[in-house]
């Protein structure tokens, strides 16, 4: 019996299938292929209000979170998952006149009220970056450090993040991971909300990181640490 011969247009339109159908199929699934961890909900903006609650302060301690880092003067940073700029501002302090941080969210009606935040704010060192579900859109080999807070956990396309954010960084750049503890089921937070740190050493790992340091002064959150290998 001879075989017909497919023509480019038919295999390029048929691979393009096959690779719809298995990203459908990994988002229908919901959980990450390494370690099994079912992805948390994106907040969307109506809870603006819960990420700007004055106790943050005390339940998070973020001015520590950022002190832990060491983040000099002048350098690049970028927020993902940045929402209405909470962590941004303090971020765009820290690296001064001279630095730079990219603000990153996927939700229009988050960026909105991040520019209200540094217009009202007269903060001229941050740009702000519509990003996507599996591509945060930043320049290539330009962070010094890349922070996300309470963000990986929600990533719909962790894997395809994590090789963009890679590709962004500088050799020997820094992830900096904050996540609520998963081993502490005092913390009241919805557990999907939550991760271990074996399982967040799994998952980036995979995509050509290397955890250098973890860090628990923070009252309910994890400092996880990463450098670009």
């Amino acid at each position: 019996m001879r075989m017909r011969k497919m023509s480019t247009r038919t295999i390029v339109a048929t691979a393009f299938t096959l690779a719809m159908a298995l990203s459908l199929a990994a988002q229908q699934t919901s959980v990450h292929p390494l370690s099994g961890r079912r992805f948390a909900q994106t907040m969307g903006a109506e809870g603006a209000d819960w990420l700007d609650r004055a106790e943050r302060d005390v339940e998070e301690e973020p001015d520590r979170a950022i002190d832990v880092l060491k983040i000099e003067k002048g350098s690049t940073v970028a927020d993902i998952g940045a929402g209405s700029g909470y962590m941004t501002v303090k971020l765009a302090k820290k690296v001064g006149p001279q630095g730079r941080v990219y603000a990153n969210d996927i939700q229009p009606a988050m960026l909105e009220l991040l520019n209200k935040r540094i217009t009202k704010s007269k903060i001229a060192n941050v740009s702000v970056v519509l990003g996507m579900q599996d591509d945060p859109r930043l320049p290539v080999e330009t962070l010094d450090l890349v922070l996300m807070v309470d963000v990986y956990h929600e990533l719909s396309q962790p894997q395809l993040m994590l090789r963009h954010i890679r590709a962004s960084l500088k050799p020997g750049g820094r992830l900096v991971l904050l996540e609520y503890r998963k081993e502490d089921p005092s913390i009241p937070i919805k557990p999907e909300h939550k991760m271990s740190v074996a399982d967040a050493k799994l998952e980036v790992e995979a995509e050509g990181f290397k955890l250098t340091r973890t860090n628990e002064d923070l009252p309910r959150q994890h400092i996880v640490i990463f450098t670009k290998s």
